[in-house]
Formats: C-alpha cells, sequence, structure tokens
C-alpha cells in the first residue's frame, strides 16, 4: 500500500510563493504517475500538474509558467512550487499517485489547504 503526506500548505497574499511536499512511503515514482490536484470549495477535483515515470511534466493551463513541479528521487518526495498565486488558486491540494493498471490504481494524501488572499 502506497502512503502519500502533503505539507506546505498555508496562507499567502496575492502574488507570493508557496512549496507543497509530497512524501511518499517508497521508490514509486518508475512505477507510476505523480500529480498534483485541487478542489476548490464548490468545484470539482481538478488536476493541476502530473509527472510521469520518466519524469517528464505537465500543467494545467490555468497555472502554465507559475507552478513547477519536480521530485527528488532520493528523498521519495515529490514538489510543487506554486508562484505568483492568485485568489483562485485557493484550494486544498492533494497529492496522488496511480499506476495506469485495469482498473487503474489510485493512492491520494490527506490534503493541504491554500488560501491566496490579502
Amino acid at each position: 500500500q502506497v502512503h502519500l503526506v502533503e505539507s506546505g500548505g498555508g496562507l499567502v497574499q496575492p502574488g507570493g510563493s508557496l512549496r507543497l511536499s509530497c512524501a511518499t512511503s517508497g521508490n514509486i515514482f518508475s512505477i507510476g504517475v505523480m500529480g498534483w490536484y485541487r478542489r476548490a470549495p464548490g468545484k470539482q477535483r481538478e488536476l493541476v500538474a502530473g509527472l510521469t515515470s520518466g519524469g517528464s511534466p505537465n500543467y494545467a493551463d490555468s497555472v502554465k509558467g507559475r507552478f513547477t513541479i519536480f521530485r527528488d528521487n532520493a528523498k521519495n518526495t515529490v514538489y510543487l512550487q506554486m508562484n505568483s498565486l492568485k485568489p483562485e488558486d485557493t484550494a486544498v491540494y492533494y497529492c496522488n499517485w496511480r499506476q495506469n493498471l485495469v482498473p487503474p490504481y489510485d493512492s491520494w494524501g490527506q490534503g493541504t489547504q491554500v488560501t491566496v488572499s490579502s
């Protein structure tokens, strides 16, 4: 069983930065896809950024150029660097690991709150 633990959320002013961390329970990056999702109040969960097993990132249009997903293999940790934060980035952010099996296997963290407000 894969365990994911997020940290790094908090309150930040518009234009500020935060770095989220997702500590994993083992060396899982090479056998699955990592992702950061978010759920804002009254909205559905959406994919913010993903990182393939080969290390290729992808981003939602709304965060391109502002967010960066990357990983530290030695620490079994994936990060989401968030810059130029906007109030609309306010949400609970979740770390996800997916194996593309049939059916897909998903593991989720508990979530961390990010609030962008002056």
